[in-house]
């Protein structure tokens, strides 16, 4: 399914959420501002999709004064979208390398990175549990997880006219610009089935991970969980 929009993901994805999408990467990004201006940080976009976040972490890099030899990885197992983030990044000087990699199994020797993000993507894991145990086996000894997920928001009446555009004008506007209607179905049932940030937040603790919090953004749209890696 995603290697069937890939054409159109990233129009659909500035499209249908007004941009805000690139606003959330920065800011995760931002957040892990100590992270990424270690010269020597090992750095996983996870469920990498085109690579926008990859490129806001890179970004960030350049902007906290980062080494060149800092390690930026994208991992995801679509096909087409790793082809649209290697155009993304062709002849510019980001030191970026994008693997093909299933999230469940994923290449990679225990401890190898600092920061393990992912944007949107976590969610379409077949089985939360096994996805962040795998992701406690690749991050370092205090390093960082970052998940940023979609999710229902609190007050009454802003969560109904967000039922209403999610489930109603997203998935048909979706269908029509991308041609592929299951997707932009798919999306609205995937959050709605996604558990809420208390029960991750339960999950990550069970998972082996520490000092699991999480936090919303734009009236609870949006909410980032993170956690770390603790001995």
């Amino acid at each position: 399914m995603f290697s069937r929009i890939a054409p159109r993901y990233d129009l659909l994805n500035h499209l249908l959420s007004l941009r805000f999408d690139v606003i959330w990467r920065k800011r995760l990004a931002h957040r892990f501002a100590d992270i990424l201006a270690r010269p020597d940080a090992r750095v996983l976009d996870l469920c990498c999709g085109t690579g926008d976040l990859a490129l806001a972490l890179a970004d960030a890099t350049t902007a906290y004064a980062a080494s060149k030899s800092i390690c930026l990885m994208g991992a995801d197992f679509a096909h087409p979208m790793l082809v649209r983030a290697r155009e993304k990044t062709a002849g510019t000087c980001r030191r970026l390398e994008f693997v093909e990699a299933d999230a469940l199994s994923l290449p990679f020797a225990d401890a190898t990175f600092d920061l393990v993000a992912t944007a949107f993507g976590f969610r379409n894991l077949v089985n939360y549990a096994a996805g962040l145990r795998e992701l406690r086996r690749v991050l370092a000894v205090g390093g960082a997880l970052a998940i940023l997920e979609f999710a229902e928001p609190r007050g009454a009446l802003f969560r109904n006219l967000f039922r209403f555009y999610f489930h109603r004008v997203l998935p048909a506007v979706g269908a029509v610009v991308s041609g592929h209607a299951q997707a932009y179905s798919y999306l609205p049932e995937s959050v709605a089935r996604f558990p809420i940030p208390s029960e991750l937040v339960e999950l990550m603790e069970r998972c082996g991970f520490g000092d699991v919090a999480f936090e919303s953004w734009t009236s609870g749209i949006v909410t980032l969980h993170t956690g770390c890696a603790p001995p």
